[in-house]
C-alpha cells in the first residue's frame, strides 16, 4: 500500500502523534522565514512549552501545535502567519 508523502506539512492527515512525538526538548524553534523564536522546554497537551531563557521576560510561552509547519533535523518551523508571543527570540540580541 502506498502512503502519500506529506512534504508541506507534516501534521496533516493522521500524522499529528507522530510528529508530536518527534518534538524533543532543547529543539530549536524558528519562524516560516527561519528566524530563531525560542528553544523547545517540553510538549504539554497540544503545546509547545519555550524555554525561559529566549524570553525578554522571563517567562515560559507557548505555541500551539497547529502553528507548526515541519520538523527538519532539529529544528521545528512555524507556518506563515503563527501567533508568536512578542518578546520571543529577541533575549540573547538584547544581552549582547
Amino acid at each position: 500500500m502506498n502512503r502519500p508523502l506529506y512534504k508541506h506539512n507534516q501534521f496533516k492527515k493522521g500524522n499529528f502523534m507522530f510528529e508530536k512525538l518527534r518534538i524533543k526538548e532543547h529543539m530549536e524553534v524558528a519562524s516560516a522565514e527561519g528566524q530563531h523564536v525560542g528553544t523547545v522546554d517540553a510538549v504539554e497537551n497540544d503545546a509547545i512549552k519555550l524555554t525561559k531563557s529566549d524570553s525578554a521576560d522571563d517567562m515560559h510561552h507557548f505555541l500551539s501545535l497547529d502553528d507548526v509547519e515541519k520538523i527538519d533535523d532539529n529544528r521545528i518551523y512555524l507556518k506563515e502567519g503563527a501567533r508568536i508571543p512578542s518578546g520571543l527570540g529577541n533575549k540573547a540580541t538584547m544581552d549582547a
